[in-house]
């Protein structure tokens, strides 16, 4: 029978046609029996199929000839026809031994062909060899910006050819113009944007040009200067508003308040703002000596989706920047403005989805190897991207070609890890190769290409469990072998960490011993979920360590807060360490302690969630950034606790109104309101996190409340969240 074995670099695939021979006398040789007319004269096979090949390239197989009589025979043979042809001459005389002839098949025109190749022996006897083949028509290779793209019907691989430098390119963003080829790359001119307003921010988005929004607050000066903007002149300052507090002393009786720009000690009158409002408690006002307060109210939901009543696998939430939610599963269809009185199903179902440039980011979506863009609200595709299509070699390399992992890595820039078992192999394998494309705000493609390492080769299922990118763009990738079959993956140890540039060219790599996790990034320092050593990103070396692991991590540029040892968003892990009832604040970049923040008696920490978020706790005054983590009290009492991450003060405890299912496994803000997920039954500490769950949903109105505007803002979350530490903050 015959089979076909690759040869390796050259692509082709050779065909082998053999007979197995007995050791007896050459006359008696009846097992395999041999094909063929009357006489002696034998071939291994009457029938050559070859693999089907490209125009210009080749395959080639082998048929036996043999004699099956002991004297000699001598032979002649008919001529082989175009597209075929024998790589050495058909023997003229055929003694007792076998004699191998290869034959090639050599399209130069897409059809399908068949020839006959005849032998006639001395004694009479007579052979025919049919010879098929099909050329199909050459594969199109989408080519990366800077280059074009032929296939090479030899190697079956797509081959690149770099554009010259000064041709002109799309740069695959609205924000650059003029752009050309340099060494490769596509650069151009930033975009000008300028509305002519100071107290505006003008901005270019990638996908839709020029955009202006109000300016972060002015900084202010003295204790009693707050900042001021003048459209015309920007930044300057101006006295506070009488009655702000500038001192040590707050108390009705005696309160150091601001006067006409200067900071004064006074009595304060009746009704006079002595305590700041919280999400769940009005402000105070003094009434004689005393700070009167109204009592704080339990923040009941104003919306809520049970995934298991829709019923849907719906486990990731994701919050556009007008406060649109959207939920998403592990191949499902997204639920799209899943808040309003109807949302909308995607059409198609996904891997995972994301947001990017204000837009969703479905993974695998409509099919395997596909990522998509679409319209947050309404699932209409922007462009679609199949590697399949743009590489085809590497279709044919691979079976059942899905993504892994999306990452932001800049407006212009995502990165695509895109995952395959080898061809020939079953799907039950645990063999993977892995390719990082990297596309541009238009669905081009940057870069592509095979990541390649010894861990990666083990085929103990190798997968990317963290990928997050930093403020130039630059990606890092956390990889270790699974120790399960099926979603959720959950990993081993080692990991190997791999550092790539915004277009994708390799910079460094690491082996760490513990397992691979999430990934968090600020300020040119790596923090991986399960480490507790800080990593430089210029080249992975170590900076600095604290005295446990990083978990699910928030920061801002100069504070680090982990997540308290001990907790967890996953079912059943809860009661597997002491109750954790400290949060700890460390000093960027030099990771030493600074704040510790202690819950009341009788409290602990419910979740592994964390998240920044600004309240405005003084009027006239900038609003302050916190960490968001929620508890529980004695009276098994649901809270959601804000802590000042400057130093560590606690800015407010709210009830939640609320019957917990599980911790919360997910928080999200929106323009005033807080959403939560609980209720999932899978691993939410693997990849992707709470596959197949049917999780429930809820938004508590906040007013005031905002995700804060820091380089990382937010921490790890579900697979739909943007680990991206982003430039303009």
């Amino acid at each position: 029978m015959a089979r076909a074995t690759s040869t390796g670099g050259a692509g082709w695939a050779v065909i082998v046609m053999a007979v197995v021979l007995g050791t007896g006398p050459v006359a008696c040789r009846e097992d395999p029996p041999l094909v063929g007319a009357q006489g002696r004269l034998r071939l291994s096979v009457d029938r050559l199929d070859f693999p089907f090949a490209y125009p210009g390239g080749t395959r080639e197989a082998e048929v036996r000839v043999l004699n099956a009589g002991r004297a000699p025979l001598d032979v002649t043979w008919t001529a082989v026809e175009a597209p075929f042809s024998l790589v050495e001459g058909l023997p003229s005389r055929v003694g007792v031994e076998e004699v191998p002839v290869r034959v090639r098949f050599s399209p130069r025109a897409i059809g399908t062909f068949e020839s006959r190749l005849v032998g006639t022996a001395s004694d009479g006897g007579r052979v025919e060899l049919v010879l098929a083949g099909e050329a199909r028509p050459t594969p199109e290779c989408v080519a990366v910006v800077c280059a074009t793209s032929t296939f090479d019907p030899v190697t079956e691989r797509c081959v690149e050819t770099v554009s010259p430098d000064g041709t002109a390119c799309n740069p695959g963003s609205a924000c650059l113009t003029m752009a050309t080829c340099q060494q490769g790359r596509c650069r151009g001119q930033e975009r000008p944007c300028d509305d002519g307003n100071a107290c505006t921010t003008d901005a270019c988005h990638a996908l839709d040009g020029c955009r202006s929004v109000p300016a972060p607050p002015c900084p202010g000066g003295a204790p009693c200067q707050v900042g001021t903007c003048d459209p015309k002149l920007g930044c300057g300052l101006a006295d506070a508003p009488d009655g702000t507090f500038c001192g040590t002393e707050r108390g009705c009786d005696a309160a150091d308040v601001c006067i006409e720009g200067a900071c004064a000690r006074r009595d304060l009158p009746d009704g006079f703002v002595c305590a700041s409002a919280s999400p769940c408690q009005a402000e105070g006002r003094c009434r004689g000596s005393v700070c009167e307060r109204p009592a704080a109210v339990t923040l009941a939901p104003d919306w809520s989706l049970d995934a298991a009543a829709y019923p849907r696998n719906l486990h990731d939430l994701l919050v556009g920047p007008e406060g649109d939610v959207t939920l998403s599963g592990f191949y499902e269809s997204a639920l799209l403005d899943a808040a309003a009185p109807t949302p909308m199903l995607s059409r198609d179902a996904a891997r995972r989805c994301m947001l990017w440039n204000d837009r969703l980011l479905c993974m695998d979506l409509p099919e395997d190897g596909t990522v998509s863009l679409m319209e947050r609200y309404t699932g209409v595709p922007r462009w679609t991207f199949t590697l399949g299509d743009a590489r085809p070699d590497i279709r044919q390399r691979t079976e059942t070609l899905f993504l892994a992992r999306l990452a932001v890595m800049a407006p212009d820039r995502l990165a695509a890890l895109f995952e395959a078992y080898p061809a020939g192999e079953r799907r039950e394998t645990l063999c993977r190769m892995y390719f990082l494309v990297v596309l541009d705000a238009f669905g081009q493609m940057v870069s592509a290409q095979e990541l390649t390492d010894p861990l990666l080769s083990e085929c103990n299922h190798p997968h990317p469990f963290g990928v997050v990118s930093d403020a130039a763009g630059d990606l890092y990738v956390s990889f270790s072998q699974t120790l399960n079959v099926g979603a959720p993956l959950h990993a081993g140890a080692p990991s190997l960490l791999m550092a790539f540039s915004s277009d994708g060219v390799p910079r460094w790599r690491k082996s760490q011993g513990q397992r691979a996790g999430e990934l968090a990034v600020v300020d040119g320092l790596l923090f991986a979920e399960r480490g507790a050593q800080a990593l430089r990103t210029a080249d992975g070396s170590v900076a600095g360590t604290i005295p446990q692991v990083f978990g699910r991590v928030v920061a801002t540029r100069e504070r680090l807060v982990p997540s308290a040892p001990g907790t967890t968003v996953n079912v059943g892990d809860e009661g597997n360490a002491p109750a954790a009832t400290q949060l700890q604040g460390f000093a960027l970049p030099s990771l030493s302690p600074v704040w510790t923040y202690s819950l009341r008696s009788g409290q602990s920490l419910t979740t592994k969630e964390l998240r920044l978020a600004t309240w405005p706790e003084t009027p006239g005054l900038p609003p302050r950034t916190l960490v968001l983590t929620t508890a529980t009290d004695a009276d098994d009492a649901r809270l959601l606790v804000g802590v000042r991450v400057s130093d560590g003060s606690e800015a407010f405890q709210c009830r939640l109104d609320y019957e917990a299912r599980t911790m919360p496994q997910l928080l999200e803000l929106a323009p005033g309101a807080l959403l939560m997920m609980d209720g999932a039954q899978t691993c939410g500490e693997c990849d992707p996190p709470f596959a197949s769950s049917q999780a429930r949903f809820q938004r508590f109105p906040m007013p005031g409340l905002l995700p804060a505007k820091e380089p990382w803002p937010g921490t790890f979350g579900g697979p739909g969240h943007d680990h991206h530490e982003g430039a303009d903050h």
